[in-house]
């Protein structure tokens, strides 16, 4: 390929499983450029391969555990092996942009080396706030690490040519925190596929007896709420009686156990069922099947201007959703959505049942949800933004149709 070599380093998941980052991929190569990922491999992986015209570099990941000292150890080796393979990659040629995502925010030195190197541009896809989610997890805006987290933000902002936001609250935090100017922050949000993610037939075994099905799906970290599901789902069946409700949780992460065994204590093995990470077909399957979505992010300073990936899925295929009342999962849903107030596990559980009931409202929100995914949310709204940042950095000419018949969005 003879188009400008791009080079994306992503450090908390690998593609194509991180679908925003394979979108950006896929969009860059239907228009010319020459794409290589550097990331961890994902399971079964090898060391390097080359997927949809996309080259991949990927490293054994290494994940020490949830606590301050092992966040450390994990990005001081995800950086490390990233830096060894960008060398590696940077063999076949000079990269013109390298695009780095966030958390965490660690790699703009290497980004300096090769505009050192090359003259390559900077680009900075910032995915999460990583002092708000260490404020989440850890409490507190005094200590070291917090300002340390918010050296490395305000450093990888700086140093970046141009900054692309998931959301106006992000685009904010770069302008108003790092100083960048208003013309080098575009927001590209992380718009669904519609024609990928669409509600089929439905698989009536998933309610494993049950009369309805609620799903939730994404990360289970201590700041996603999942323990706020196990505890609602106990407040419906334990305390309202109402025995016909099954959940199917889909994914994994640092609180996996945790909830698992939250779970078992109380008592919910018969209603609550944890499938860890699942191919995509199985997430079909339980989308198309389930009554409604959840997203039970509780309201944090991270939480609450943070565009949550699976609010807008649950969209996609028809779900309604009920959510606590943040600030950018209200943007992102509008009226697809049960707004409860946050954290507030007991109103959460009732907000369910109260859905579960109410089938016309259901329905009614669900194509809402679906239409606003077709007509704002989705990623051929998104790709154009996307494109552009690239094109006024290289000089190339993407052709935005072509593009998107390309990559079938």
């Amino acid at each position: 390929m003879n188009g400008p070599r791009v080079l994306i380093i992503i450090q908390n998941l690998w593609v194509p499983f991180d679908r925003r980052v394979w979108l950006e991929c896929k969009a860059l190569v239907a228009s010319g450029y020459d794409v290589t990922v550097v990331c961890p491999k994902g399971p079964g992986d090898p060391s390097y391969q080359v997927i949809d015209g996309v080259t991949v570099h990927q490293y054994k990941a290494y994940a020490p555990g949830g606590s301050k000292v092992g966040f450390v150890t994990e990005y001081a080796y995800s950086f490390l092996m990233t830096l060894r393979l960008v060398l590696r990659a940077r063999k076949a040629g000079k990269f013109q942009v390298m695009q780095a995502c966030n958390p965490p925010d660690i790699f703009w030195p290497i980004a300096m080396l090769l505009r050192r190197l090359d003259g390559t541009k900077f680009v900075f896809d910032h995915h999460d706030l990583c002092p708000e989610l260490f404020q989440s997890r850890f409490g507190g805006t005094t200590s070291l690490p917090y300002k340390g987290l918010r050296f490395l933000e305000r450093m990888t902002h700086r140093k970046a040519d141009h900054v692309i936001s998931t959301n106006d609250s992000y685009r904010r935090i770069a302008i108003t925190r790092s100083g960048k100017a208003n013309h080098d922050v575009t927001v590209v949000r992380t718009g669904p596929d519609p024609d990928k993610l669409r509600r089929g037939g439905a698989d009536e075994s998933l309610r494993r007896g049950h009369r309805y099905l609620v799903t939730y799906i994404g990360v289970m970290g201590p700041q996603d709420g999942v323990d706020i599901v196990v505890r609602a789902a106990d407040h419906i069946v334990n305390k309202l009686g109402r025995t016909d409700v099954a959940f199917t949780l889909m994914g994994g992460g640092d609180s996996f156990d945790d909830v698992v065994a939250l779970r078992d204590e109380l008592g919910l093995g018969d209603h609550v069922e944890f499938t860890g990470r699942v191919p995509d077909e199985t997430v079909r399957a339980v989308m198309s099947t389930a009554d409604l979505g959840l997203s039970p992010d509780p309201k944090n300073p991270l939480n609450d201007v943070s565009t949550m990936n699976k609010t807008m899925e649950y969209m996609a295929f028809e779900l309604p959703v009920v959510a606590f009342d943040l600030i950018e999962t209200k943007v992102s849903a509008e009226d697809a959505a049960v707004y409860v107030e946050p954290n507030d596990v007991a109103q959460y559980g009732e907000a369910i049942v109260d859905l579960l009931d109410d089938e016309v409202r259901r329905r009614r929100m669900g194509k809402l949800g679906r239409e606003r995914v077709e007509r704002v949310l989705a990623w051929n709204h998104q790709r154009k933004a996307y494109l552009e940042v690239y094109d006024q950095l290289t000089g190339h000419v993407s052709h935005v149709g072509d593009v998107a018949r390309a990559t079938g969005s």
